[in-house]
């Protein structure tokens, strides 16, 4: 698979009260290292570059490197958007541009190697894939005074999870084109649509849930006592 990640783990977790929240613990385990672990256990991830908070780099590859994640090769100093710091994490990878590159979120511990194999095997023929999972309400479009102006097609909308794979050249062209013009995607797919790029979305893992906030938390510990995910 030869494939590269970038793992996104510099936010502030506002949400979750202030704090790095990447290293609040998961069933007694930093979510950070849960997530990277799915990564450094795979047989076809090559290498992996993680973001960091300013100032927290070093605690970063230090807590890496005593539970042994060989694998991430590169921190970088988290920008002030996620979009710059993927951008930086992805600029610290030897990539050519046919190789697969998946970017995932840090606060996204329950992602499976079973996923992973999916997003890639699904890549052959496009310029990225997504997982997506249906939407379970009824979306409405409003404008700023709450009236409605759309009811949106509930069996044609997907909530986009990540890993997120792409052919390295691609995504990183859409990133320099974005960086030139000023644009901000609200996802690394959303700029390779942006800048004409095929991407697919395929059936996601309703486990596979972001930790946002304490509710989320609870559900993800709810999570693993039904059945671990690759627990580290």
């Amino acid at each position: 698979m030869n494939l590269r990640v970038v793992v996104t783990a510099a936010g502030q977790g506002r949400r979750m009260g202030g704090g790095n929240k990447l290293l609040v613990p998961l069933g007694g385990v930093p979510i950070l290292l849960r997530t990277l672990r799915v990564f450094q256990d795979h047989p076809g991830v090559r290498e992996v570059a993680v973001s960091a908070p300013a100032g927290q780099e070093e605690a970063y590859r230090a807590l890496f490197e005593s539970h042994g994640l060989d694998r991430v090769r590169r921190v970088v100093t988290g920008g002030a958007e996620r979009q710059d710091s993927i951008f930086q994490a992805l600029q610290a990878l030897a990539l050519e541009p046919g190789d697969p590159v998946a970017v995932h979120d840090g606060a996204r511990p329950l992602v499976s190697a079973e996923l992973l194999d999916r997003l890639c095997a699904a890549l052959v023929g496009w310029d990225g894939v997504v997982p997506g999972v249906p939407v379970k309400d009824t979306i409405k479009r409003v404008d700023e005074h709450g009236e409605v102006l759309q009811t949106l097609v509930r069996s044609e909308l997907v909530a986009v999870q990540t890993p997120q794979v792409f052919r390295a050249g691609v995504l990183l062209e859409a990133y320099r084109r974005a960086r030139s013009l000023g644009h901000v995607g609200t996802d690394d797919a959303s700029l390779v649509e942006w800048a004409q790029g095929r991407v697919r979305v395929i059936p996601g893992d309703p486990r596979n849930l972001k930790i946002t906030t304490a509710e989320d938390l609870v559900l993800a510990e709810s999570l693993l006592e039904v059945g671990p995910v690759g627990a580290p």
